[in-house]
C-alpha cells in the first residue's frame, strides 16, 4: 500500500521520446521480450542490494530474502514485477527513467535505420531495456523506495509512453520497486499464467533468486441440493511459489545446461537481441579458484575503438553480485567479451582499486585471456564449416582489436599472431595466415615482407611493391590503422624475420641476382651529381637521397629508417594531437624512370624535385605539406 503526498511533472528526454514512439510502433520483432527485460532488471536491483549489504546490513531491514514476484490483476488488466532490491529515490527514477543513461544518446538515435533486428540490438547495447514495457502496456507506474530511507521518502513514476512523465512523493512500507503495466488491448495473454510461466521458463529460468508467482489451488464448485455443477475455477491464495530453478546458471554443470539456455542467459545478461558467436564454461582451480562463462558476441558494440569502454565482465564473489564491467578481469584487447566470473577466492568487500592489486585477479585476467585465445585456435584450425564461418565473422568483427594484444599482452604474442588474417598481393580477401604464406614463400626467401597503408586499395597500389610484383614475391598488405604501431612489436614469426617493405634498403638476398646488384651499383655512380642536387634541393624535406632497384613503374618512393616512425604512423599520431619528433623520410628514385632521367635535363631542377617528392608523398596516402606550392610547380611544367 502506498499514499500518495506531492506530484510534478518533467518532460522526457529528446531521444527517449524518440525511442518510445519506435517501441510502441512495434520496434521489437519479439513482445514478450518486456518481461525478460524487466524481470532481469528486477534481479540486478537485488544483486545490488546484496553488494550494499555487505557493508550495510541494516538495508535488509526485516526482509533478508530477495526474490522477485510477478502479479497478475485480471480485473485491473496489470502485470506487476515487484522486487525487494536495492529500490530508487525520486532523483534517481527521475534521471533513469527519464534519461538514456548510457552515453552517446545522439549516437544511438543516428544509427537506427528501422530494421527491427538491427534496431533491437542497438538498443540492447544502449541499456534500455525498462521501455520495452511499452510493448504491451499503455500506462506504467513505478513504485519504489530505496533501501536506507524512510517510508515517507518514497516515490511513484507515471507515464503513458508519450512525450513526459509524472513524479509523486508517496509513503511506502516495503523496500524494492513496483512496476505496474496497465496492458492494452491486444496484450490480454499476458494476464494468463501459464503464459508468464513459460516465458519466464524460457528467459529467466537461471536468474538466481526465486521468481515468485502467487500460488492457484482449483477450488471445487459448491452446489445447492437439486442444482446441476458447473465446474470449479483456480483460486489464488496467499502462498507464493517459485517458478524458475532459481541456481545460477554458471554454477550448473556443463552436462546440464543446453545450447538455448546459454544463449538465453547471454541475452539476459547483455541485453543483446542476437545470439553469441561462441562461448566457455569452465570451472578453474589451482593457484586461485572461480568459474568462468565466457562469452563472444557475433557482432561488435558501437564503442568498440574506444579504449576506455567497459569490458563486459560481472565479478561474483562466492555467488554474490560485487559489479559489473570488472575491467580487471580481461585484457584491454579482449575488451568485447562478455560473461560472468564467480571467484572463490576473492573478498566480498573487494573495490576497484583493490582488483588492480590482487594477485588472484591477475591469475584469473591471465586465465581468461587463454580460455578465450583458446577457443579461438580452435574454431581457426577446425574443418567444419560452421566453425571456419564463426571464425571469419569473428576476425571481421574483431580483428583490429585482437591486433592491439601483440602490443599489451607479450606472453600471449605469438598465440595472437597465430589467429590473424590478411590479404596480400595475390590475394585480396583477408584470409591468409602467417603460416599460410610461410609455407607459401619462394625459395630462397628469407624473410615475411609485408606493407602497411590507410586503405587496402592504397596498400595494394603501394609503389614499395613494384619490384616484389614483378618478382612473383608474395607481400602481406596491412590496412588497418592499428597495423603500424601493432608491429613494432613484431620482429619474427615461426623464426622467420618479418620485414616491411617500407623499411631500409631494398635486399633481397638471394631473390636477386648479381646483374640487378651490379645493375644498382653503377646507377648509383652514374647518379651521383643528381643525388647530391637532389639532397640539396630537398635538405628541409629528407634526411636522404639515394637510387633505388624496389621500383619499376614509378618514379619515387619514401622509406623510412629500421626503428623510426612511418609517415602513416606520423599521422595517425598528428590526428591524436600527439607531439612527435621532427621525422624526416628517405626519398628513393627509379633511375630509369624518364621524370627521373628529365631531372638531368630541365631548367627547372628544384621544381621538378619537390614534384617527385610530393608525388612520393602522395602515393603512400599523405598530402603534400603545401598543397597550393605543389599545384602552382605542376601547372608551370605543364605550360612549358
Amino acid at each position: 500500500m502506498s499514499e500518495q503526498t506531492s506530484s510534478k511533472n518533467y518532460s522526457f528526454q529528446a531521444e527517449v521520446a524518440q525511442l518510445l514512439h519506435l517501441v510502441t510502433h512495434s520496434l521489437y520483432s519479439n513482445p514478450e521480450i518486456f518481461l525478460r527485460e524487466l524481470v532481469s532488471n528486477a534481479s540486478d536491483a537485488c544483486d545490488k542490494l546484496r553488494f550494499e549489504g555487505i557493508n550495510h546490513p541494516e538495508f535488509y531491514e526485516n526482509d533478508p530474502d530477495l526474490r522477485v514476484r510477478l502479479i497478475l490483476d485480471q480485473d485491473n488488466r496489470t502485470i506487476t514485477i515487484s522486487d525487494n532490491g536495492i529500490g530508487l529515490t525520486a532523483q534517481e527514477a527521475i534521471d533513469n527513467l527519464g534519461t538514456i543513461a548510457k552515453s552517446g544518446t545522439k549516437d544511438f538515435m543516428s544509427k537506427l535505420t528501422g530494421d527491427q533486428k538491427s534496431d533491437a540490438h542497438l538498443i540492447g547495447q544502449f541499456g534500455v531495456g525498462f521501455y520495452s514495457g511499452f510493448i504491451v502496456a499503455d500506462k506504467i507506474v513505478v513504485e519504489s523506495r530505496r533501501a536506507g530511507v524512510s517510508e515517507d521518502q518514497a516515490v511513484r513514476w507515471i507515464s503513458g509512453g508519450t512525450g513526459d512523465f509524472e513524479v509523486q512523493e508517496i509513503t511506502k512500507a516495503s523496500r524494492g520497486t513496483d512496476i505496474i503495466l496497465h496492458l492494452r488491448e491486444d496484450a490480454s495473454d499476458y494476464l494468463a499464467s501459464y503464459k508468464v510461466k513459460q516465458i519466464v521458463n524460457k528467459y529467466s529460468d537461471h536468474i538466481s533468486l526465486p521468481i515468485q508467482m502467487q500460488k492457484e489451488v482449483w477450488q471445487e464448485e459448491e452446489v445447492a441440493e437439486g442444482e446441476e455443477p458447473k465446474g470449479g475455477q483456480y483460486v489464488k491464495t496467499d502462498e507464493w511459489e517459485s517458478i524458475n530453478s532459481a541456481s545460477a546458471l554458471w554454477t550448473r554443470s556443463k552436462s546440464d545446461v543446453t545450447d538455448e539456455q546459454y544463449v538465453e542467459f547471454y541475452k539476459n545478461l547483455t541485453h543483446a537481441f542476437d545470439e553469441p558467436l561462441v562461448w566457455s564454461h569452465n570451472r578453474v582451480e589451482g593457484n586461485t579458484e572461480y568459474t568462468q562463462l565466457l562469452y563472444i558476441p557475433s557482432k561488435a558494440p558501437q564503442d568498440i575503438f574506444t579504449r576506455d569502454a567497459k569490458a563486459g565482465i560481472k565479478l561474483y564473489v562466492k555467488r554474490v553480485f560485487i559489479m559489473d564491467d570488472a575491467d580487471n578481469l580481461i585484457p584491454n584487447y579482449l575488451r568485447f567479451v562478455q560473461g560472468v566470473v564467480d571467484s572463490a577466492d576473492l573478498p566480498l568487500n573487494v573495490s576497484r582499486e583493490l582488483l588492480q592489486e590482487s594477485r588472484d585477479v591477475k591469475l584469473i585476467r591471465e586465465g581468461n585471456a587463454r580460455r578465450v585465445l583458446t577457443v579461438l585456435d580452435g574454431l581457426a584450425k577446425s574443418e567444419d564449416e560452421k566453425d571456419q564461418a564463426k571464425f571469419k565473422q569473428f576476425f571481421a568483427e574483431f580483428g583490429s582489436v585482437l591486433k592491439e594484444g601483440l602490443g599489451e599482452d607479450a606472453a600471449n604474442k605469438e598465440r595472437i599472431l597465430k589467429l590473424l588474417r590478411f590479404a596480400t598481393s595475390t590475394n585480396d580477401e583477408i584470409s591468409t595466415s602467417l603460416a599460410a604464406y610461410k609455407e607459401r614463400m619462394k625459395e630462397g626467401q628469407k624473410a615475411i615482407y609485408y606493407v602497411t597503408a590507410d586503405s587496402l586499395n592504397a596498400a595494394k597500389n603501394s609503389p614499395q611493391l613494384e619490384l616484389f610484383k614483378k618478382k612473383g614475391i608474395e607481400v602481406i598488405l596491412m590496412a588497418d590503422r592499428v597495423d603500424e604501431w601493432a608491429m613494432n612489436f613484431v620482429h619474427e614469426f615461426d623464426g622467420i624475420a618479418m620485414q616491411s617493405i617500407a623499411k631500409g634498403a631494398v635486399d633481397l638476398g638471394d631473390l636477386q641476382d648479381a646483374d640487378e646488384k651490379k645493375a644498382l651499383e653503377q646507377a648509383q655512380e652514374q647518379f651521383k651529381p643528381i643525388i647530391e642536387k637532389l639532397t640539396d634541393a630537398l635538405k628541409d624535406k629528407t634526411k636522404d637521397v639515394r637510387v633505388t632497384t624496389r621500383l619499376v613503374d614509378s618514379p619515387a618512393c619514401l622509406v623510412t629508417s629500421e626503428g623510426e616512425l612511418s609517415p602513416q604512423l606520423v599521422r595517425m599520431l598528428k590526428q591524436a594531437g600527439q607531439a612527435i619528433p621532427d621525422v624526416k623520410p628517405t626519398l628513393e628514385i627509379n633511375p630509369e624512370h624518364p621524370l627521373v632521367k628529365k631531372l638531368e635535363e630541365t631548367g627547372q631542377f628544384d621544381d621538378l624535385a619537390n614534384i617527385i617528392f610530393d608525388q612520393a608523398v602522395i602515393a603512400e596516402g599523405g598530402l603534400p605539406e603545401d598543397p597550393a606550392a605543389y599545384v602552382k610547380r605542376i601547372n608551370s611544367l605543364l605550360i612549358k
